[in-house]
């Protein structure tokens, strides 16, 4: 077995999501050489985890001023010195890949499949960490899934790679231990990003090793997440209050939830960032679906479906985020009207 102090990994990733990983596999250190004889010195220097090379997305345009911005993969392997290869399309960088002679490829998060004959460059595969119990959400989004459901279990999965999509046999999975997953998405995507970052560099000296056999995922229950577009956070009065309160946690930072209010002839997004559920107990409903009312906090209540949505801060198109109550102040004939 090739020693593992010189095992040569290529990383791919973009996101924080990815930077969590990478993260891990740079600063890994196995219990073994924790020892009251190691120096601090030897301490400093990578593990035998640390991805000889890196490959994410290009920088891109962000915020209002559209700076060129790197993505945190790329911010993080520079800090290390690692190289880094920002390719549009990675189909064209096989020579590139194969000149670092890898032994393993590890992905998380990143935006590009990849083609058979780069997933079969190194000699023990390419493994992916999907922030998911697979079979279940495949694709670009399944923790903003995971949560639009209402899934009572979230976890993450390292698969072997095969040409299509989150597609591989299962290497190893772990579930997110919480009493409820009723949590933002952001929150929900760092806990898994840990979790998975954990059982990552358990898993490696295991595969490398030989000690673990893939399995097969169970098609029959395969379900697939969707990219997010803008539009998908529109919000849509007749749903139950309980699918927006989801909406709202699991469209965190993008695409955000929003709906329009209009006031005379103008129409502004109204952003709905936090909100709870109030259940109906009286016979109702008391006007249409996202018609405002004032509940007894002050805060506002908007009729749905079924129940009310009850909003603690929200955002106005052009102005800061603020509380609900905050927000009433400066516009007393907001309650009464119908948000669309």
């Amino acid at each position: 077995m090739k020693n593992k102090t010189n095992l040569k990994i290529i990383f791919l990733g973009t996101p924080e999501f990815g930077a969590t990983i990478l993260k891990k596999l740079i600063e890994y250190i196995p219990s073994f050489v924790l020892s009251p004889y190691v120096s601090s010195f030897s301490l400093s220097l990578h593990g035998p985890f640390q991805p000889v090379f890196v490959i994410t997305a290009p920088d891109k345009p962000a915020g209002r001023k559209k700076i060129l911005t790197p993505p945190p993969v790329k911010i993080l392997a520079e800090k290390y010195n690692i190289p880094v290869l920002q390719p549009e399309k990675i189909k064209n960088y096989k020579f590139t890949i194969e000149g670092y002679e890898p032994d393993l490829i590890v992905v998380a998060a990143y935006n590009e499949i990849l083609p058979k004959e780069i997933l079969e460059i190194p000699k023990y595969g390419s493994l992916n960490l999907h922030p998911s119990l697979l079979p279940r959400w495949r694709g670009p989004s399944p923790v903003q899934h995971t949560i639009l459901a209402g899934d009572k279990e979230a976890g993450v999965t390292i698969i072997l790679m095969d040409e299509k999509i989150d597609h591989g046999p299962i290497i190893a999975s772990t579930k997110y231990e919480a009493e409820s997953l009723k949590v933002p998405y952001r929150e929900l995507e760092n806990k898994l990003a840990n979790l998975g970052a954990k059982l990552l560099v358990e898993t490696i000296p295991k595969w490398i090793n030989g000690d673990i056999k893939p399995v097969p995922q169970d098609n029959s229950k395969v379900t697939f997440s969707k990219i997010l577009k803008r539009e998908d956070g529109k919000i849509d009065w007749k749903m139950p209050a309980i699918g927006i309160e989801r909406q709202v946690r699991a469209f965190e930072g993008w695409p955000e939830s929003f709906c329009l209010y209009c006031e005379e002839k103008k129409c502004l997004r109204l952003k709905i960032l936090k909100v709870n559920v109030l259940k109906q107990t009286s016979k109702g409903p008391f006007g249409s679906p996202g018609k405002t009312f004032l509940a007894p906090d002050s805060k506002i209540a908007v009729q749905t479906g079924k129940d009310f949505l009850i909003i603690t801060e929200l955002q106005l198109e052009g102005k800061k985020s603020t509380t609900s109550e905050d927000f009433l102040r400066g516009r007393t004939d907001f309650i009464g009207t119908i948000l669309k």
